[in-house]
């Protein structure tokens, strides 16, 4: 008796989950719970959004629309939003009985990085193609799986060069690992791979001395030295940039000088701005 009561309740269970499977393919090819009977009548986009294209944030959506409340592939949708310039995150739902939502997270740029791309405040790469990029920012370049390390060189240096004034205008850190840093003065500072935050505290604090009543800019400095530096005065040549470059005389500039700067601490306290990645 009871052997044949719990044959028949696996069979019970069995025809439950067929037609809980089954009801919703005969529901959709007899057109119950199509776009016709359940219609989504409302799309619904956050307000708030500064760069993202509204207007084609609807075309992109409404194909998926258009399939019904029931019908609607929200993860599809949901992927195709999120390859439209400025997207960071993209959530779709959908509400009873005929509302649709959109609701976009931004990229907030913080940096240029490379040719064609930007870098977001949260350390994410995207691409600056068909966008307006805003023109106060620094540029940074490097491998894409170092972007955490760029802007943390880029944060110290910032509260290095504060006191002088000098603003960090580029970073740049090459296949080999040496550094370059670009600033508003226009002066490159070659820093190599080794050390990079001690030497350029060394140089942070003697810049002011160095360009003290000098008529000429500073073009280049390299730091890739143990106990000084070699500095070029001038206007910076048009092929400059590389990090791993030596300086070299530019048209009309002084020769390399090497600074003796043995017995200054190669040590400093600095604190992340607010300007790094949240």
């Amino acid at each position: 008796m009871n052997q044949a009561l719990a044959t028949t309740t696996r069979i019970l269970a069995w025809l439950l989950a067929l037609a809980l499977v089954a009801l919703p393919v005969v529901a959709v090819m007899q057109g119950w719970i199509g776009a016709e009977r359940w219609p989504l009548r409302v799309l619904r986009i956050n307000d708030g959004l500064e760069q993202v294209d509204v207007a084609r944030v609807r075309e992109t959506v409404l194909p998926h629309a258009q399939r019904g409340f029931f019908a609607v592939d929200l993860a599809q949708a949901r992927r195709d939003v999120a390859r439209l310039p400025w997207v960071a995150g993209v959530e779709v739902r959908k509400h009873w009985p005929d509302v649709l939502e959109v609701r976009i997270g931004e990229h907030v740029p913080f940096a240029r990085w490379g040719e064609d791309r930007l870098l977001s405040t949260r350390g994410r790469l995207f691409s600056a193609e068909g966008v307006e990029v805003p023109g106060a920012m620094p540029r940074f370049d490097g491998p894409d799986a170092r972007a955490n390390e760029v802007v943390a060189l880029y944060n110290e240096a910032r509260e290095l060069f504060r006191p002088s004034g000098q603003q960090i205008e580029g970073v740049v850190l090459d296949a080999r690992g040496s550094w370059l840093i670009h600033l508003s003065s226009g002066t490159e500072v070659l820093v190599g791979s080794q050390d990079a935050v001690p030497r350029l505290a060394r140089f942070a604090r003697m810049l002011p001395r160095l360009v003290a009543n000098r008529a000429e800019p500073l073009a280049r400095a390299d730091l890739r030295y143990t106990n000084g530096f070699a500095l070029v005065w001038g206007t910076p040549s048009a092929d400059s940039g590389a990090a791993g470059n030596a300086p070299a005389a530019a048209s009309g500039g002084s020769p390399a000088l090497a600074l003796r700067a043995a017995g200054m601490p190669a040590h400093h306290d600095s604190r992340l701005t607010t300007h790094g990645l949240s």
